[in-house]
């Protein structure tokens, strides 16, 4: 699977794609449109260790909801990311076997390198 998590609204993720320029066989999901699937979730869970590693407590809604003063556990995490994608770190970026989550530098060069070969 060639696929790429994204929130078309947000400008590091535009600017992500732009630099990452995927061919026509990724497919290109806006997670605010279309959010991720439980199997897809569980995927990436499988790749990353923990649900908690694919949870954004950047998240506007991590504070207001009180997140922030509770004790997650990885159900929680699941729970919380499938009902709102907001708590989705962004993009995730899947190639085959090969994932990559979020949008720091190295993980950009990583997958522009993956997604380029």
């Amino acid at each position: 699977m060639k696929k790429i998590y994204h929130l078309k609204s947000c400008s590091t993720n535009v600017r992500i794609l732009k630099e990452i320029n995927p061919s026509s066989d990724v497919e290109l999901q806006n997670i605010k449109e279309k959010n991720i699937d439980s199997e897809t979730l569980d995927f990436l869970k499988d790749k990353v260790g923990s649900y908690e590693a694919l949870f954004s407590k950047k998240a506007m809604k991590y504070r207001s909801l009180g997140l922030n003063e509770m004790d997650l556990s990885e159900t929680d995490y699941k729970r919380y990311m499938l009902e709102e994608y907001t708590f989705l770190k962004r993009p995730f970026m899947i190639n085959g076997d090969e994932v990559f989550i979020g949008n720091s530098k190295k993980v950009v060069e990583a997958a522009i390198q993956s997604f380029n070969s």
